[in-house]
């Protein structure tokens, strides 16, 4: 089966955020940050109700909860806008998935990634995400379902990943 594509920052952004839903930090940041924000809130409300509210140390509070909330918006986001500038100046992706595993190639690359390297894959609404079985899911792939001929062809590539991937 062959994809042919051009890469769009929306496809980069996509491919991070799902990989990072994947990997044991990314899923800590789904508890950790709403925590930081409450506890956060909880020592502002204190400061406030205090018979002497401390005006420097809400301030305080109050930067670090908008740190808390942005900065995780804002990793992927960073990622993305280093990353696709690279995929960008190759112009038209072809992938190629076989038996063997899949094989990219663009004007000045090609990249061959055999199916034991690349042992997992996620599904978003307009990707499939291939990643690697290492825990911190260093290494990813995508393959934009745009790419595919027709609404036959995603679910014959779903079928075809499921054969030889772990779903996640």
């Amino acid at each position: 089966m062959e994809l042919v594509y051009t890469p769009t920052r929306a496809d980069v952004l996509e491919a991070i955020r799902a990989r990072r839903r994947t990997t044991p930090s990314g899923r800590r940041m789904r508890w950790l940050m709403p925590l930081t924000l409450g506890l956060v809130t909880l020592a502002i409300v204190l400061k406030l109700i205090s018979p002497e509210p401390d005006t420097r140390g809400i301030v305080l509070m109050v930067w670090l909860g908008l740190t808390a909330a942005v900065v995780p918006a804002l990793v992927p986001w960073l990622g993305a806008r280093q990353m696709f500038p690279m995929l960008e100046r190759q112009g038209e992706f072809r992938a190629r998935v076989d038996d063997e595993g899949v094989r990219f190639t663009s004007r000045d690359s090609e990249v061959v990634n055999r199916w034991q390297m690349l042992s997992r894959y996620v599904e978003t609404p307009t990707l499939f995400v291939l990643l690697t079985a290492d825990k911190g899911g260093v290494g990813f792939a995508a393959l934009p379902k745009r790419a595919l001929a027709g609404p036959g062809d995603v679910d014959r590539l779903r079928t075809f990943l499921d054969a030889r991937l772990t779903r996640i």
